[in-house]
C-alpha cells in the first residue's frame, strides 16, 4: 500500500522523479526537440557574447570597417538563430507539457476509478480534488517553465566556464570561487524550502477539504448558526497554510538576492583585477570586455535556477502526492465468471449470443473438455457463516447465515449500526468478507468478475446522488443504452413520471448541483427509476423511500411490486410499515441475526420485532 503523504519532504524522491520521467519519455521526441532547441538558444547566447572580443579588437587593432562589419553581421546571425531556437522550444514545450499533463490526469482519474471504496472512506474529498487542481497546477508550472530553463542553465553554466577559461584561465579561478559560494547557499536554502513547500501542499489540501465540506453543508450550518465556529476553524487552517507558505517562500526568496549580491561582488573584483592585467599587457582589451560580459552573465543561469526553485520544489511536493495516489493498490478482481446474453438452442439448452435477448447467464470457464459452462442468472443469494469488520479485529457482522431465493423479498430491520447496510455492501463486493462465504446462483462471489456482478444488481441508496445532465440522462445512468421508451417506463414504475412531466422541459430538464433544483423526494424517485431501468435480477433498496411522504411511499411500493416480480429484493427500512409484505424479515442486533420469519410469524413470537413494531423499542 502506498504511504500517506505526511507533509514532510518526499520520502522517495528518486521514485517520484522516475514516475515523472516515465511520462516525459512517452513524448521523448518532443522533449528531445525541446532540449536541442533550448541548447541551441543557450549556445547562441554564449557565442554572441564571445563575438564582443573580435568586434572590440577589430576597432583597437586597426582592422577597419570591413572587420567590424563582418563581426557585427556574424553576431546578428548568431542571435537570430538563438531567437528562432527560443521560439521553437517554447512552442514545442507548451504542446509537450499539455500532452504530459493530459496523460497524468487521465491515468490518475482512471486509477481512482479502480480503487476500492475503502480508499475513499479514509481519504478527504478536498485532498482528492487537490490532486487535480493545486498539485496538477504546480506540476504544469514546472513543466512549462523549468524543463527548458534547466537545460539552458546547464548549457550556459558549462559553456560560460569553458569560454572564461579560454579568455583568461587565471581570472576564472575567481569565478569558480563565486560559483561555489552560490551553490553552497542555494543548497542550504533549497533544503529548508523543500520541507515547507511540501507542508504547504498538505495544508492547502486540508483547507480545500474543509471549504468543500462547509460549502456542501451550508443549510446545516445556517440552521444551527454555526457560521462563527466554522470561521474560527477556517482561520486556524488558513493561518496554518499561511505559516507554511511564509516559511517556504521566506527561504526561497533569499536565493535570488544572495546570488545577485555574490555576482556583483565577483564582477567588481574581476573588473579591477582584469583592468590591472590589461595595463600590464597580460590581456587584451577585447578579451576583458568579453570576459566582463561573461562574468555578468555567469550568474544568470544560477538566477534562473533559483527563480525556478519555487516551481520545482512545489511541483515535487505535488508530484509526490499525485504518484502516491497512483501507487495505491487498485481494487482486486480475481473473478472469472462473466455475464453473457443467452438464448435457447434447438434442444432447449442455453447458448451465448451477441444480440440482446433479455436473458442472462454466468459463463464459467471449465477445465479439460468443455471450454465453459452456463449457469442461468436467477438471483439466488446465500450467506454461509459470514463475518466481517471494516477495521481489523472489530467485526460488524458475526456468523451471518441467510439465503434469498429468486422472487423473494428479504427485509432487514434493526437498530442503527446493527449491520444492515453492511450486508448489502458485501453483496456488491464493495468490501470482502473476513470469514465464511457468499454465493450468487451457487457461484462464490469471489469467482465472479466485479463489473459483471454489479451489472446484475440494482441499488437505491439512502443518500441519492444525481449527475450533471438532464433528467433522462440521470435515469439512463442505470443503463447507458436505454431508449427513451425504457426511460419513461422506468419513471412510470417509480411513480416519477407525474412530477417529471410537470417540469419545464420534462425529461430534458437540466439537473444542476446534484439535483439542487429538485426536492429530496424527487431526487429519490429518480434514483429508484435509475435502478428500475437497469432491470436487474437483484434489487437492493437501502432506505429507498426515506425521503418521500407516506402517500408517495405507497405509490412507489405499488409500482415497485411489479418491478420485484421474479427478482430477489433486499430491503432496508426503518419504517416497519414498509416491510410488512416482505417474504422474510431478518432482525439484526449487534451484527447477529436474532430473529427471522414473516411479519405474522414474528408478531406471533412477541420478541424483538414485536416490540419494535408496537413501539416498545426504538430503532436507534
Amino acid at each position: 500500500m502506498a504511504r500517506v503523504f505526511s507533509g514532510k519532504r518526499p520520502e522517495n524522491l528518486r521514485q517520484t522523479l522516475g514516475d515523472l520521467f516515465s511520462y516525459l519519455g512517452r513524448h521523448g521526441i518532443l522533449m528531445l526537440l525541446v532540449a536541442i532547441f533550448a541548447a541551441a538558444s543557450a549556445g547562441a547566447n554564449l557565442l554572441g557574447t564571445y563575438m564582443i572580443r573580435p568586434i572590440v579588437n577589430s576597432v583597437t587593432d586597426g582592422s577597419g570597417t570591413e572587420g567590424l562589419l563582418r563581426g557585427v553581421l556574424t553576431a546578428v546571425a548568431i542571435y537570430a538563430v538563438g531567437a528562432l531556437s527560443t521560439l521553437c522550444y517554447t512552442q514545442i514545450m507548451v504542446r509537450a507539457a499539455q500532452k504530459i499533463l493530459y496523460d497524468i490526469r487521465k491515468d490518475l482519474f482512471e486509477h481512482l476509478l479502480r480503487l476500492p471504496i475503502s480508499y475513499f472512506d479514509r481519504s478527504k474529498k478536498g485532498d482528492l480534488m487537490s490532486l487535480f487542481t493545486n498539485d496538477m497546477d504546480t506540476l504544469s508550472d514546472a513543466l512549462n517553465n523549468s524543463f527548458s530553463t534547466l537545460i539552458q542553465s546547464l548549457v550556459q553554466t558549462v559553456g560560460t566556464l569553458t569560454l572564461l577559461f579560454v579568455l583568461n584561465a587565471r581570472l576564472t579561478l575567481l569565478v569558480i570561487l563565486c560559483y561555489i559560494a552560490m551553490f553552497l547557499y542555494i543548497r542550504y536554502s533549497m533544503a529548508r524550502s523543500k520541507h515547507y513547500f511540501a507542508k504547504q501542499q498538505t495544508r492547502l489540501g486540508d483547507l480545500d477539504g474543509y471549504i468543500e465540506e462547509m460549502v456542501s453543508g451550508q443549510k446545516v450550518v445556517k440552521v444551527f448558526n454555526h457560521e462563527a465556529a466554522n470561521l474560527g476553524v477556517f482561520e486556524k487552517k488558513n493561518d496554518s497554510l499561511r505559516r507554511a507558505g511564509t516559511s517556504a517562500f521566506s527561504y526561497s526568496a533569499t536565493m535570488i538576492p544572495a546570488v545577485v549580491s555574490i555576482a556583483y561582488i565577483n564582477y567588481a573584483v574581476i573588473a579591477i583585477v582584469g583592468g590591472i592585467m590589461v595595463m600590464n599587457g597580460s590581456s587584451d582589451i577585447g578579451s576583458l570586455a568579453s570576459y566582463l560580459v561573461f562574468t555578468r552573465q555567469s550568474s544568470m543561469p544560477i538566477n534562473q535556477l533559483t527563480q525556478q526553485g519555487n516551481f520545482i520544489l512545489a511541483s515535487l511536493a505535488g508530484a509526490e502526492r499525485i504518484f502516491s495516489a497512483m501507487r495505491e493498490e487498485p481494487e482486486p478482481d480475481e473473478g472469472k465468471a462473466e455475464l453473457v446474453n443467452v438464448m435457447e438452442d434447438e434442444k432447449g439448452g442455453l447458448v451465448p449470443c451477441e444480440k440482446k435477448t433479455g436473458r442472462w447467464a454466468w459463463r464459467l470457464p471449465c477445465g479439460k473438455g468443455e471450454p465453459y459452462s452456463l449457469v442461468p442468472l436467477e438471483g439466488y443469494v446465500r450467506f454461509e457463516h459470514v463475518s466481517f469488520g471494516y477495521a481489523e479485529g472489530t467485526d460488524i457482522l458475526k456468523d451471518i447465515t441467510l439465503y434469498a431465493k429468486p422472487g423473494q423479498k428479504v427485509a432487514f430491520v434493526g437498530s442503527t449500526g446493527a449491520g444492515k447496510t453492511t450486508i448489502t455492501n458485501l453483496i456488491n463486493r464493495f468490501y470482502d468478507i473476513s470469514e465464511g462465504s457468499i454465493t450468487y446462483d451457487g457461484i462464490d462471489l469471489k469467482d465472479i468478475k466485479k463489473g459483471d456482478l454489479r451489472r446484475s444488481l440494482g441499488i437505491v441508496l439512502q443518500d441519492t446522488h444525481l449527475f450533471t445532465g438532464t433528467v433522462a440522462d440521470n435515469i439512463r445512468f442505470g443503463k447507458p443504452d436505454a431508449s427513451m421508451e425504457e426511460i419513461e417506463r422506468a419513471a412510470h414504475i417509480a411513480n416519477a413520471d407525474s412530477f417529471i412531466t410537470r417540469l419545464p422541459h420534462g425529461y430534458d430538464t437540466p439537473v444542476t448541483g446534484d439535483g439542487a433544483n429538485l426536492s429530496q423526494g424527487q431526487r429519490q424517485l429518480l434514483a429508484i427509476a435509475r435502478a428500475a431501468v437497469a432491470d436487474p435480477p437483484v434489487l437492493i433498496l437501502d432506505e429507498a423511500t426515506s425521503s418521500v411522504d407516506t402517500r408517495t411511499e405507497k405509490l412507489i411500493e405499488r409500482g415497485m411490486d411489479s418491478l420485484m416480480k421474479g427478482r430477489t429484493v433486499f430491503v432496508i427500512a426503518h419504517r416497519l410499515s414498509t416491510v410488512r409484505n416482505a417474504d422474510v424479515i431478518i432482525v439484526l442486533e449487534h451484527g447477529r441475526i436474532v430473529e427471522r420469519g414473516s411479519h405474522d410469524e414474528l408478531i406471533a413470537q412477541k420478541g424483538v420485532y414485536y416490540k419494535l413494531y408496537r413501539g416498545m423499542f426504538e430503532l436507534t
